[in-house]
């Protein structure tokens, strides 16, 4: 296949739809500073609780869910609706199918989603699951918007003009159809009443446990690692100025990813109700999945071959290839971790909360960040972003602040399972549970500080866009004689 085209040149001056591609921008980064700032205040809740601050609208178990999917689905859905709809229509050498109708019936039917979920959370109207799923009203309004997105997506894979599916497309429609029937089959429930928000679940006891995790970790599979991957495979050979490594091991990661993932659910139920057998399929699964996972890291490190001098004068790609960096990690970390001699260790303590935040802050975060700093000056027709100088600023406090993050709650993690596993000399448990909590004070004090810089980056990021987007330029000697990272084009 020839790479240039696929990597999205417009031979014909294809008048591709970008208006919709800068609503998801701007709706992503306004939907990520309100994440982080949740996420920095429910950190400090946990290190002073005295932050709850007596309101049953304020507590942890409210704006915890608030948080997460303000950076999974809000930040992190727009990121993914704005990308696919960038990269299919240049892969695809096609305007975006349905034209802009419908494309904005899907841009403002999302923010009506999160804007619904989050009022939900708040005031306490959910279905009371592990992910605090929504009622069943915003669960058929996302339904439809889902739908609407497929169409818009798909249609455009239909008329494309390019002879070949790029393979960036292929992990978007896998991320689609499959969040599309975890999202249906997780959210089914019968409600009270046609004009009440209150619902029952179809599942219950532990069937309904299987079926929250077989969502929640595809949510992961399939919501940040295999919509993210299509983004890693379009923007880091375009930021690189290289083609795909392999384009054969691409595909081969895309199939073993997409059979292995869905599989490995049950491994956050060890030593639960769950039959023996599941937790051991769902243990030998995450395993496999070592194999794909580093297959595609390999192929998105791999593509810097030959173009390595480029990552000291070119920001913006050091945000991409970190990321790929924190996927492999990850990927190596989440594994481990569903063995169940290591989860009897790790399970329901700090150290899951560090390992997923190392995926969703070092690989989710960055990699759209990466994407974002491409987008903008490039949507809005401007010769460069403003300073690649605060990218690098950016850079390295968000690093830093991920660095104090995670290896905080990698120590309170094990300190946690060590401390309710020890006993004494006659056999009583060691320490009661209070003691386990007051012992982690310091590092949820550390994780907030780290939170803290993850969000100052995130703000001088905004400031950056505002700047680039009113066209202004920040002169910068050093990054002026790299054209390549300064280069819009």
């Amino acid at each position: 296949m020839n790479q240039a085209t696929a990597l999205g040149t417009n031979p014909g001056a294809v008048a591709y739809n970008e208006e919709i591609v800068k609503k998801f921008v701007v709706a992503a980064t306004f939907w990520g500073v309100i994440g982080f700032i949740a996420g920095v205040f429910i950190a400090f809740q946990l290190a002073y609780p005295v932050l709850n601050l007596g309101l049953e609208w304020t507590t942890f178990g409210r704006l915890r869910p608030v948080h997460t999917s303000a950076v999974i689905f809000a930040f992190g859905g727009n990121i993914m609706l704005g990308t696919s709809f960038y990269v299919v229509q240049r892969t695809c050498r096609v305007p975006l199918f349905g034209g802009p109708m419908l494309a904005n019936i899907v841009f403002w039917g999302y923010q009506l989603v999160i804007v619904l979920a989050a009022l939900g959370y708040v005031l306490g109207i959910t279905q009371g699951k592990e992910y605090a799923e929504p009622e069943w009203y915003v669960d058929i309004i996302l339904t439809i918007v889902w739908v609407l997105y497929l169409v818009a997506f798909a249609g455009t894979l239909i008329i494309r003009k390019e002879s070949h599916i790029y393979v960036a497309n292929w992990f978007y429609l896998a991320f689609i159809l499959t969040v599309a029937v975890l999202h249906i089959g997780n959210g089914l429930a019968v409600p009270v009443s046609l004009t009440g928000a209150k619902s029952y679940t179809v599942a219950s006891g532990v069937q309904d446990a299987m079926t929250q995790w077989w969502y929640g970790h595809n949510a992961v599979g399939f919501f940040l690692t295999a919509g993210f991957l299509g983004l890693m495979y379009y923007f880091v050979p375009k930021q690189a100025e290289r083609p795909v490594y392999s384009y054969r091991l691409s595909i081969v990661h895309f199939w073993t990813l997409i059979f292995l993932y869905i599989w490995a659910g049950p491994h956050h139920l060890h030593y639960t109700a769950l039959p023996d057998w599941a937790q051991t399929l769902g243990m030998t699964f995450s395993i496999m999945l070592w194999m794909p996972s580093w297959g595609g890291m390999i192929n998105g490190i791999m593509t810097l071959s030959g173009a390595w001098d480029k990552l000291r004068t070119d920001p913006v790609l050091r945000f991409l290839v970190a990321a790929i960096a924190f996927y492999g990690m990850s990927t190596f970390e989440g594994p481990a971790m569903s063995i169940k001699a290591v989860n009897s260790l790790s399970h329901y303590t700090d150290w899951t909360v560090g390992h997923v935040h190392s995926g969703a802050l070092g690989w989710v975060a960055f990699v759209s960040f990466g994407a974002l700093y491409f987008l903008v000056p490039r949507l809005w027709n401007r010769q460069r972003l403003y300073s690649l100088r605060m990218v690098t600023w950016h850079f390295w406090i968000a690093t830093l602040g991920i660095v104090l993050y995670i290896t905080s709650m990698w120590i309170s993690g094990i300190m946690q399972g060590l401390m309710w596993r020890a006993y004494d000399s006659l056999g009583f448990l060691q320490y009661s549970f209070i003691e386990s909590v007051e012992a982690m004070h310091p590092y949820y004090v550390i994780r907030g500080s780290g939170g803290v810089l993850f969000l100052i980056g995130a703000l001088i990021m905004v400031y950056n866009f505002i700047k680039t987007i009113k066209g202004e330029i920040r002169s910068e000697p050093a990054y002026e004689q790299a054209p390549h990272a300064a280069s819009a084009s």
